[in-house]
Parts: structure tokens; C-alpha cells; sequence
């Protein structure tokens, strides 16, 4: 049995649980019948907002490599697969890691060819394919093959990294194959009121001669000549006597205008981003936040930070030799403004738990030269040492 990513992303895992699964089968747009691809997906600007701001932000996460010495956390050198995983300098982990969040939370697989191992016998080269050329291919919830186009590899040469698994699948779901109905009234109301305002869409109305009773035959002869220069955007020349009355738009065609507001809220929904981080209106939402940490404290524990913690799992079982382990640094989504930082230091300076020195390089500064220590000592005589609440001083 096989698990096709053409075109269009769909998986078929069992007929027993087929029906669980989005399929891309009569999934078209409103005018011409096109089935919903993720191509297409993402010209859905909340959809394209979501998938970008959720691999931008775990893309850029610092990897971190750690293993434990008598009870001890201590950092590790990184692997190169965690500097350059395609094996040369045009492939950086950023851009990889990139690639590989947009997959899995847009089509919920990821895939790439193992080129090399290292020592250890963990992937030391990987170069990405894209997913919608892969094919896998097993039986019952095992992968034994895997087609690339028309390569066939076996399972263990290749990279496959899932998410949105259900029991039983050896593959993820597909977030936007599920979520396809809801963007198919989005790119369907989109494309209609491109046509509406290119003229392609002849608003419903009333052309009346005035004068005299019209046969069929001159009546859709003029219809036709109507049409045909309004769609193309001409001016429509006529004798004496005609009269126009626009209508007012179908009431459905009104609603889907209107639906392109109320599936950008059900796509940041399919795909796990809050609309308000996309900047998309969140009707009857009345969150606030007291500032910009916690709005993105909100954003990790709720949002990203599962799929953060999948990608370590998966990172430090199948790159790395045991006891190491891999942690994505979460610091740089959680920066804080200036006086938050400065604060939160001279908590921890007072616990006796932050050295001065290391908030010194958190702040990318370099070690207080004697010239500041003992301009510290000039600005507070009656002080025996620098106080705590300024980044760099010693400690009290």
C-alpha cells in the first residue's frame, strides 16, 4: 500500500481509516472546477502569514547540544549537521530548518535523502526533496520504500520527520488538506471579486428597450453584445431608447465577499497561529496583553512550543549519539524590553544565581575594564562594591 503527496497533499493510510483523512477530491473553486493544491493554498495570504511566521520563528531558534556529566548539564560542540545539514555551505541549518517547519506544518511530512553518516552511524549529510515528489510506500503502519519521482529508496536512507499523526499512520496529516474546504470559499470569493472588478463578472441587471417589445432572437442578440463588452471591459454602444438597471449582486455571491474575513480566522485555526499575530481580525476577541513578552509567552506555550519540543525528540534520538541531546533555544522569542531585561538581572544578580559577567555577554558587551570599576567606586563612594541592579557590577 502506498501513501501518495501528489499534487495536491492527500494520504490514504487504510480503508478503515480513509474517511478520517482529507481528501483532495471535489475540493474546487467556485468558477472553474480547480481542485485546491497547497500551491494554491498558499496564495491564501492568512494561510502564507501562518506557515511563514511559525517556520521563521523555530527556524531561527539557536540549536543548542548538551549531555550530562555527574548529574551536570554541560554544552557540547555541535555536530556539522546542525551548522551545513545539505553538506556545503549552500544549505545552512537556518534555511533547512526552514524548509523542513514549512512541510510538516503545512502537509504534516517532511522527507530528504541520508547522503552520508558519521561515526556513529547518524545522518551527517541530508538533502531535502520536496515533499509533494515523495511517495511512501509499506505495509500495514510500516514504511518499507519510499519513491522520489521515479528513484525508489529504502526507508532507512531517508530522512522522514511527521507531525499530526493518528493511530495507526505512518505519516502526519495534512493541515491544509483538511483545512481545504475553508480555503477553497476563501480563493472562490477572492476570485470572484477579482472578477467583479475586472468586469470578467457581468453584474446581475435589467437592460429594457423602452421603445418596443423585443423578439428572443433580438434580445439575446443584444444580451450577448452586452456582455461581451462589459467582460472586456469596453464601453457597450447602443441606439435610442435603452435602459439599464444594475441589481443588486446575488446573495450568495454577496456572502462569499464577506466569507474572504471568515475563513482567514478558520485558516489561522488549521494551522496554529492566533490571527492577531498575523495582523487578521479576531472578532469578539477581547485579549490583551500587558506587553509584547507576554503576548509571545502565549504564542510558544500554546502554539509552537509542542512542535518545538517534537523537533528536539527528533533531532536528539536520530542525529546524535547518545547521552547528547539537542535544545532549541526559546530565548530570542521570549526577548524582553530593556527594563524588563534589566530588571529581571538584578533578580537574578540578588539570588546569588547571574553572575555579572554572564550578563555581560548577554548584552554582548565586553568585560568592565578597571578604568569603569573604578568609575563605579568614584559614583558610589559609600558603596563597597557596584550595585546589583546595574548590569556588569560586581557582585554585592
Amino acid at each position: 500500500m502506498s501513501w501518495p503527496f501528489n499534487g495536491a497533499p492527500q494520504q490514504r493510510i487504510a480503508d478503515a481509516t480513509q474517511a478520517m483523512l482529507a481528501e483532495r477530491t471535489g475540493l474546487r473553486t467556485r468558477t472553474t472546477g480547480k481542485r485546491i493544491g497547497r500551491g494554491d493554498a498558499l496564495s491564501h495570504s492568512a494561510a502564507w502569514a501562518c506557515l511563514r511566521l511559525r517556520a521563521d520563528l523555530i527556524s531561527t531558534m539557536p540549536v543548542d547540544v548538551f549531555r550530562r556529566i555527574n548529574g551536570v548539564q554541560v554544552e557540547v560542540p555541535k555536530p556539522p549537521i546542525f551548522t551545513t545539514p545539505g553538506g556545503s555551505a549552500e544549505m545552512l541549518w537556518e534555511e533547512w530548518a526552514y524548509s523542513t517547519q514549512f512541510d510538516l506544518d503545512s502537509v504534516g511530512n517532511t522527507a530528504g535523502i541520508i547522503l552520508a553518516v558519521d561515526g556513529f552511524g547518524k545522518p551527517s549529510v541530508i538533502e531535502l526533496v520536496r515533499i509533494d515528489d515523495v511517495t511512501f510506500i509499506g505495509k500495514g503502519n510500516r514504511i518499507h520504500k519510499v519513491k522520489i519521482g521515479r528513484d525508489e529508496y529504502d526507508y532507512s536512507q531517508i530522512w522522514h520527520e511527521r507531525q499530526f499523526t493518528i493511530s495507526g499512520s505512518p505519516i502526519g496529516m495534512s493541515p491544509i488538506a483538511h483545512g481545504a474546504m475553508t480555503l477553497n470559499s476563501y480563493l472562490s470569493a477572492q476570485q470572484f471579486a477579482n472578477e467583479w472588478f475586472g468586469n470578467n463578472t457581468t453584474p446581475g441587471g435589467h437592460l429594457r428597450n423602452t421603445a418596443k417589445k423585443l423578439k428572443r432572437a433580438e434580445a439575446l442578440a443584444v444580451k450577448d453584445n452586452f456582455k461581451a463588452s462589459i467582460a472586456a471591459g469596453d464601453v457597450w454602444v447602443s441606439g435610442n431608447d435603452w435602459e439599464y438597471n444594475m441589481l443588486s449582486a446575488k446573495g450568495n455571491e454577496s456572502l462569499m465577499i464577506e466569507q474572504q474575513q471568515f475563513s482567514v480566522t478558520d485558516a489561522c485555526r488549521f494551522l496554529g497561529v492566533p490571527a492577531d499575530m498575523i495582523d487578521a481580525p479576531s472578532a469578539g476577541s477581547s485579549v490583551t496583553y500587558a506587553n509584547i513578552t507576554q503576548r509571545n509567552l502565549q504564542l510558544l506555550i500554546m502554539n509552537i512550543g509542542p512542535a518545538i519540543r517534537r523537533r528536539e525528540a527528533a533531532f536528539s534520538q536520530r542525529l546524535l549519539a547518545q547521552p547528547r541531546y539537542v535544545k532549541l533555544n526559546r530565548a530570542a522569542l521570549l526577548e524582553m524590553d530593556l527594563k524588563s531585561r534589566y530588571e529581571g538581572y538584578k533578580v537574578g544578580v540578588d539570588g546569588r544565581w547571574l553572575p555579572p559577567s554572564r550578563i555581560l555577554e548577554l548584552e554582548n558587551m565586553p568585560p568592565l575594564t578597571d578604568a569603569e570599576k573604578a568609575e563605579f567606586a568614584e559614583l558610589f563612594p559609600n558603596k563597597s562594591s557596584t550595585p546589583a541592579a546595574l548590569p556588569g557590577g560586581n557582585q554585592p
